[in-house]
């Protein structure tokens, strides 16, 4: 019996019984394979062969059908009818191609792997559908030994067997080679792949090898669909190969994605070793190309037979097959290796103009083993010349390639004279040419380190007469060398001192760091044995060198940097040599005459070229050259230095285009090159006035996004305006994305992410580069951006959006087509897929657009925001792409980088008594206004009167007594105070409640403690203050602040886009004073937000204070107090409590009914204003669209209504398992066998069974679902996470457990609203009555009953502490 059929039958009243097979769910299936979403193929007992013919499958499922006929016929009593599969008019076979098709997923294994000859005995798990048709076994080769001596010499016939026998041993699916045999027509190529494909029949496939190097052919892999041992083809040409990437993983059996015509595509690892004839050499590009280490080339000996001999032999051969391949492995197996280190010269010769020129110069680079790249550049061009090359290399890709001919390559090379050269090639590779090994060479050249050991100093020796005196408890001179007339050998030179020594004697100083910036002693070492033989010592911590060298030039005239860390100390005047004694070598101290940098006449650096860009062109040019520094380091600071003078002159420049060069001169480093890098990144290329953005205003605004794979970048854009095409550039040229910067770019997060990816293309990134760049933009790397990038775009979308929230979101709330691409981001995406990639990216941009246009008040906001910076303070530099947090740093403290020494910060826990009055009027400003609050921290409703005496522990300033920081959390009152702001509830269903709300709360927390100081603070006042204006509508009084710079706006129709600016401006500036990064707003003593801790503070007195006059307060949040049953005489008195710390209430509402649930969890009813009689919601429980509906706003449910947005920070799945057995125990059970410490014997078994009963669809992060009815077509909604060891696992997305869902958009398409399952939503609806109900009359409180508040009792107006005859309190204002 077949194990993935079962056969069935079924009675229908009045028909025959119908008997059917049925198909059983089974991944694991040993007799059937599906491959590419479709059959494969199927196991043939019979045979002993699996068949990869579907006719054969159909004929075995027909046979089981006929034999449960004979074995049950009995049953029927002959009335019943056989569903054949043959029988179109049955369904089996509709049934069967569904199930292979789309029930089943991929489960295979590659078919005839290995070669089956016709004495080989199969089994099933051998996976063959074929054998050869003649046995492995020892017999004559006389007619193939006469032939391939005559065509081929014994070398290149050694190659062809060797090839030969490593198919037949096996061997050849781990070999990373391939042959190909190179020669003119006629010479024999295509017998020898005669006699391959005699040998293998059946194991061979042909194939296309220009296909193969073509980018474009995506179907280039299906000719090894059948899994062939062998890849032949007669008549190649790779002599014009655009792209060698496929090639090389072919031969190199790397997991591929093979695209079938009209099939699914799939992975797979080729095994098949590749035999190809050519009149054509193969393309070789350069000298690293990873086709040298693969090919192996066979070129014929020009030999023929005579067309009758020829003839009659190759008839012959055909009797020879199982000796020739027997005999063939005979020679691989002699030496399986022989080939590891083949290099193609001859092929190489053909096709490789360098390597000519190479062997071209090959005596002159072996006898010097050395060349600089001067000197080898002027030997190419003249190569180049004298043999008509057509396309020599450019000097960038010279050095580059000939560094494949070199084993070392240094920068700065000392040669044996003492003198320095740069870019200097040494070690010539001769082993590429067949002669010396790589390993001589390596040990012939290993250069002799210094040897230090604790002996006898030369130098003490030497200089045994020269001043010296011992250094001072801060390691300095303890005389003036005036006063000095001891001599080196009166010290102990184990300890520290300092030697007055001969002029003409100098110190290399090796001070080099290893990758963490410490002192590295063998790095040292390293580059000091390089130099020539000297005496030297350790410096004082041990891990520096010094070398000793008495100079014969003049040592005035000597630079004192040699290189990066490497110094030349000269002695002269009062200088000295610093020292300490502890290691040195026995060698005497050497003379040198030359190799040392000197200090270059007429270079001085005139300061004047900075006056014009062209001087500060040419001063960058020289600094490049390394004119005016010989270091690198220097150089990048000096061009730094003078950068930073013309950026702060007035001098009108933009030296942009010499970015690329200089952050390449700074990579160049050898041991600063981060430190460089990061400066050229600071480096101001351009002057103040010239538009930090995009400078075209005319230029058309275009939507952009980038996706980035390791072998895909795409950037896909459009023009705006409603149907306009997207378009899509795949793997753009540098060119190409500089044209694209033309336009006024517009992404969503671009300035963090798709502008620095822009950039590095026009830089010249590559894919590759790209992609990991990509990844440490992702991972948070803080090295990884451009500062030129972040104005590639006209502004970003995600950034002047007061909304933050992701792309994906914004695709559902604004009800455009949500897609999420599925493909794994850190792999290759296979060609076929780019398509798919680039409609993905499509719906991003249009997405992108959507946001922008659904955003414009945003977007108004922003440019005003731009305007407030120029109005109030002349700046005309910024742009709409400048960031919400610079904008409002510029609008409130201009062009001042560091205003924080005029910023105010006290302890709120202390009273201010009248002693410190002067102090804080200078701190707060004279306008500032003083007010008494008594020991306790009460207000006394009264201003303070400069030089009054005030009881003691009473305050000109509000305080809270006893208030409390420690170790991040905060306590006032006995109660923990919230860190963001205060937060109380107590749950309840209550009535008149009124909704007290600060007016801008934590603006006015800094306004009342003049945390910015006077000025600044001053400034942010006014922002507040109009704000307040424009909304009242008081324009002419919002026009009077910032000094009029409000006025173009104050009009109706601006006026509310002016106000959303100044909101956004306001939240960004408190954002920032309790930032944890570096920011101008940022106070480094305010540990304790005391913005928003202020706030809190208050409100928490002001609850006590409340609740001491005998009312309730229901619910605190933040900025708002809700009091039950308030009456004028609270209201009035929350309001002025609130203005004695800064404070100004307004009522956000009234609530004739209120059931609060939690912190943040409401539903109430309004009591009058335009919303009485109107029911709100806030919180998740009763706002959800369905319950507010059902319960209290009456209104129709839509289908909108029944949509969910589900978001995970992993990614979400439709476990697409209806129908399918319940494995949740068996989940519990592998679980618990996983958390043991041994594999249980029964863990293979479970996972195989739960993983077949599962169908899991991805979805993305953020998708919008509906719940449906089972069998309609839904899934369990997952969220995709991992266990403690790491295992992938699924749990249940927050609030879907126990439903099926589906997304909303597909329910749309489908037609299944009437399938959308209520019961979920009835559950809520039921869940929120029970809520309320625990709280009171769920019943009594939706009715339109009134509530009627039964208390009795309240203070008398007259025991308001601030009570005057004058005063009408009960007025609310």
């Amino acid at each position: 019996m077949l194990d993935f059929v079962r056969i069935s039958y079924r009675n229908k009243k009045g028909c025959p019984t119908e008997i059917y097979p049925t198909f059983v769910i089974n991944n694991k299936s040993e007799d059937l394979m599906i491959r590419g979403g479709d059959f494969y193929a199927v196991w043939m007992e019979d045979r002993g062969l699996w068949s990869t013919d579907e006719s054969d499958a159909i004929q075995l499922i027909d046979n089981e059908l006929d034999n449960y006929v004979k074995e049950h016929q009995a049953s029927f009593d002959g009335n019943y009818k056989i569903m054949y599969m043959w029988d179109s008019e049955s369904g089996s076979i509709d049934r069967w191609h569904k199930y292979c098709q789309k029930q089943m997923r991929d489960s295979f294994h590659m078919l005839d792997e290995k070669l089956i000859f016709s004495n080989t005995k199969v089994k099933k798990k051998d996976y063959a559908s074929k054998k050869l048709n003649y046995p492995l076994e020892e017999g004559s080769i006389e007619s193939y030994e006469k032939l391939i001596s005559t065509l081929y010499s014994p070398e290149e016939r050694h190659k062809i067997e060797w090839a030969i026998g490593s198919i037949v041993s096996g061997d050849s699916k781990k070999i990373q080679k391939f042959m190909v045999l190179y020669g003119a027509a006629g010479t024999g190529k295509s017998t020898i792949l005669n006699i391959i494909q005699q040998l293998f029949e059946g194991y061979y496939s042909v194939f296309d090898a220009k296909a193969l190097g073509s980018s474009s052919n995506s179907f280039a892999l299906e000719a090894f669909k059948t899994n062939p041992l062998v890849a032949i083809q007669h008549d190649g040409d790779l002599s014009r190969i655009e792209d060698n990437t496929r090639l090389n993983s072919l031969v190199s059996h790397e997991m591929m994605t093979v695209n079938e015509k009209f099939k699914s595509t799939y992975s797979n690892r080729f095994k098949c070793f590749l035999f190809m004839g050519t009149n054509k050499p193969v393309k070789i590009t350069d000298g690293k190309s990873g086709l040298i280490r693969r090919l192996i080339d066979v070129s014929p000996s020009g030999n023929k037979l005579s067309p009758k001999e020829y003839k009659a032999i190759m008839k012959k051969i055909e009797f020879e097959l199982g000796a020739i391949a027997l005999h063939c492995k005979e020679v691989y197996l002699e030496d399986p290796g022989y080939y590891d280190n083949y290099i193609p010269i001859a092929m190489m010769g053909a096709s490789n103009d360098f390597y000519n020129f190479v062997v071209d110069s090959y005596h002159i680079f072996k006898n010097d083993d050395g060349v600089s790249l001067k000197a080898a550049w002027e030997m190419y061009k003249t190569y180049c010349d004298e043999a008509k090359v057509l396309y020599p290399l450019p000097k960038m890709h010279f050095k580059e390639e000939l560094k494949n001919y070199f084993w070392d390559y240094s920068e700065r090379f000392n040669m044996d004279d003492g003198t320095r050269v740069r870019s200097y090639y040494s070690r010539f590779r001769t082993d590429k040419f067949g002669t010396e090994t790589p390993t001589e060479q390596k040990e012939e050249h290993k250069p002799t380190l210094i040897e230090f050991q604790v002996q006898e100093s030369i130098f003490d020796k030497e200089c045994k007469d020269c001043l010296a005196q011992y250094g001072s408890s801060k390691e300095t001179p303890s005389k003036k060398w005036d006063d000095v007339t001891s001599t080196l050998k009166e010290l102990n030179t184990k300890k520290l001192h300092y030697v007055k020594v001969p002029e003409d004697h100098i110190v290399i100083d090796f001070d080099i760091p290893d990758e963490n910036g410490n002192k590295c002693y063998e790095r040292n070492l390293e580059e000091a044995s390089k130099w020539p033989a000297t005496y030297a010592e350790l410096s004082k911590s041990g891990e520096g060198i010094h070398l000793h060298y008495i100079y014969t030039g003049d040592v005035n005239k000597l630079s004192r940097i040699y290189d990066d860390h490497i110094e030349v100390k000269v002695f002269t005047g009062k200088s000295a040599l610093r020292r300490k004694l502890t290691k040195c070598n026995n060698l005497p101290i050497a003379t040198i005459s030359s190799g040392l940098p000197l200090k270059g006449d007429g270079k001085i650096v005139n300061f004047e070229a900075i006056k014009s860009e062209k001087g500060l062109r040419t001063l960058i040019k020289r600094n490049l050259n390394k004119e005016i520094h010989p270091g690198t380091k220097p150089s990048i600071d000096f061009i730094y230095k003078i950068l930073e003078d013309a950026y702060a002159s007035d001098l009108n420049y933009d030296v942009s285009d010499m970015h690329n060069a200089v952050l390449a001169f700074a990579a160049q480093s050898s041991h600063q090159a981060d430190y460089c890098i990061k400066l050229v990144n600071k480096m101001q290329f351009k002057s103040k006035d010239i538009s930090t953005g995009s400078t075209d205003k005319e230029a058309p605004i275009v939507f952009y996004d980038i996706e980035v794979f390791p072998n895909l970048f795409l950037v896909n854009w459009k023009i705006a305006g409603e149907g306009k095409p997207c378009v899509r550039m795949i793997n753009p040229s540098p060119a190409e994305v500089e044209d694209l910067m033309k336009f006024r770019l517009v992404g969503f997060n671009c300035r963090r992410y798709d502008n620095h990816i822009l950039w590095a293309r026009m830089m010249g990134y590559t894919n590759e580069e790209l992609f990991k760049l990509s990844n440490k933009i992702v991972n948070g790397s803080s090295n990884c951006f451009f500062g030129e990038a972040y104005n590639v775009s006209y502004t970003d979308v995600y950034d002047f959006c007061s909304k933050k929230q992701s792309l994906k979101k914004w695709e559902i709330e604004l009800g455009i087509h949500h897609q999420e691409l599925g493909l794994p981001w850190d792999k290759p995406v296979p060609e076929e897929l780019w398509t798919k990639v680039a409609e993905y990216c499509d719906n991003d941009v249009i997405a992108t657009e959507a946001v922008f246009n659904a955003r414009q008040a945003d977007f108004v906001a922003r440019k005003i925001q731009v305007d407030l910076v120029r109005l109030l303070h002349g700046i005309d530099t910024v742009t709409v792409n400048d960031t919400t947090n610079t904008l409002s740093t510029k609008i409130i403290f201009g062009n001042n980088r560091k205003p924080q020494g005029v910023f105010n910060y006290r302890d709120m826990s202390k009273p201010v008594g009248p002693e410190q009055y002067e102090e804080y009027r200078e701190k707060f400003g004279p306008d500032y206004k003083f007010r008494v609050f008594n020991e306790n921290g009460l207000p006394m409703y009264r201003d303070f009167v400069p030089g009054e005496d005030l009881p003691e522990g009473y305050s000109i300033l509000p305080f809270f007594k006893n208030y409390t920081f420690d170790k991040g959390k905060s306590t006032f009152m006995g109660q923990e105070i919230g860190e963001g702001g205060r937060v109380f509830s107590r749950p309840g269903m209550y009535g008149d409640v009124d909704d007290e709300d600060i007016a801008s709360q934590h603006p006015h927390s800094a306004i009342a403690e003049v945390i910015f100081g006077p000025e600044f603070t001053k400034r942010f006042a006014e922002l507040v203050e109009a704000r307040v204006a424009i909304k009242h509508k008081d324009f002419e009084a919002a026009g009077k602040m910032l000094g009029g710079a409000l006025k173009p706006y104050l009009n109706e129709e601006q006026a509310s886009d002016l106000a959303q600016a100044l909101k956004i401006v306001i939240n960004s500036i408190y954002g920032l004073t309790s930032a944890s990064f570096e920011n101008p707003f940022r106070d480094p003593r305010n540990i304790d937000n005391i913005v928003a801790k202020r706030g809190a503070l208050f409100m928490t007195l002001l609850k006590s204070e409340v609740e001491r006059l005998g009312y309730t307060v229901a619910h605190i949040k933040t900025d708002s107090i809700k009091i039950p049953n308030a009456t004028p005489y609270i209201v009035n008195f929350v309001r002025k409590f609130g203005e004695e710390f800064g404070y100004t209430f307004e009522q956000e509402a009234c609530f004739e009914k209120f059931c609060l649930v939690n912190d943040a969890v409401y539903i109430a009813k309004f009591k009058d204003g335009k919303n009485a009689g109107k029911w709100t919601a806030t919180g998740a429980q009763f706002a959800v669209p369905y319950v507010f509906k059902t319960l209290f706003s009456k209104e129709p449910i839509e289908f909108e209504d029944m949509c969910e947005t589900k978001a995970v920070k992993t990614a979400l799945y439709l476990d697409m398992n209806e129908g399918m057995e319940d494995v949740s125990k068996l989940e519990q059970e592998l679980y618990a066998i996983r958390k043991g410490d041994r594999e249980h014997e029964r863990q293979k078994e479970l996972e195989e069974i739960i993983a077949k009963n599962h169908s899991y669809h991805f979805v993305g992060r953020v998708g919008l679902f509906c719940p449906v009815k089972p069998g309609a077509g839904g899934g369990e909604l997952l969220r995709e996470g991992t266990d403690k060891d790491g295992n992938t696992k699924y749990y249940s997305a927050t609030g879907a457990k126990g439903y099926r869902w589906m997304e909303s958009e597909m329910v749309k398409v489908l037609g299944k609203e009437n399938d959308i399952d209520r019961s979920y939503y009835d559950k809520l609806v039921n869940d929120a009555v029970d809520t309320i109900s625990q709280f009171g009359d769920f019943e009594w409180f939706v009715s339109d009953e009134p509530y009627v508040c039964d208390i009795e009792g309240w203070p008398p107006e007259e025991d308001l502490p601030w009570y005057t005859d004058d005063d009408k309190l009960f007025q609310v204002r």
